[in-house]
């Protein structure tokens, strides 16, 4: 009795190990520099302007797209299936839009780079917080009732739109659904589909966009906007002098 899976690979030595780990190494590194890629073509994308005003129920009564933003430049938007007649209803989400709320990482990563994330639902707030209790989810999340999800494609399913505010103008500048968004969840992935990147200056960005050294911007989630000194910039100074 084995619990190895039909037509496993062949089992072999620590050096032939490496040397295959290797060979795919070469063509992840590849990979990864095409993801940089469509990164930086994403970020030169065209703008559309919103023009509609749109509104929001919330815990604090109603809001407008504006609001979503809670005061950053960027906002990325998950439209989560939750509703009547959705399998799981009333006590859960769709299990898709569920186990995507259960990635999302730690959002205060996120804020550092001026960009907010946030639910949208046809729930009712009500039903919302009992269901974000429930779940232990942490992220705002708001209800949309006025044409928000189909004017933006995620009207019978889910899927994630990004925005940026120039002032009090807001643009739409990027969206995914499908597989798309199975990639989503982590702060990287999220800032990589907004229109100012990651923000940091390995990234072949358009001139004039806001960018700082890799690494040195990390915090722990609790201490952004806490003075940390030059303690952290020296132990990523040193790393770098090795790692080069």
């Amino acid at each position: 009795m084995t619990d190895r899976p039909l037509n496993a690979p062949p089992v072999v030595s620590p050096g032939e190990w490496e040397t295959a780990r290797q060979q795919l190494l070469v063509k992840e590194k590849a990979s990864t520099r095409a993801h940089d890629a469509l990164a930086a073509e994403r970020r030169r994308m065209p703008w559309m302007k919103v023009e509609k005003n749109y509104t929001f129920d919330s815990p604090q009564g109603k809001v407008s797209l504006l609001d979503l933003f809670e005061g950053r430049r960027q906002l990325v938007i998950y439209r989560a299936f939750f509703e009547p007649g959705v399998y799981g209803w009333p006590d859960h989400a769709c299990r898709g839009c569920s186990m995507m709320a259960d990635q999302v990482a730690h959002l205060s990563h996120l804020h550092a780079r001026d960009t907010t994330f946030a639910n949208v639902s046809r729930a009712p707030q009500p039903d919302i917080e009992r269901l974000k209790a429930r779940m232990g989810w942490t992220m705002p999340w708001y209800s949309t009732a006025d044409g928000f999800d189909t004017d933006f494609g995620v009207d019978e399913w889910h899927g994630t739109n990004v925005f940026f505010r120039d002032g009090d103008n807001v643009y739409r500048t990027y969206f995914l659904n499908n597989r798309g968004d199975e990639a989503l969840g982590s702060t990287w992935s999220y800032l990589d589909v907004t229109p100012l990147g990651r923000q940091e200056n390995w990234e072949d960005s358009p001139e004039g966009y806001p960018q700082s050294e890799p690494y040195k911007w990390w915090n722990w989630h609790d201490s952004y906007g806490v003075e940390q000194g030059g303690k952290w910039s020296d132990v990523v100074d040193a790393a770098q002098k090795i790692l080069t």
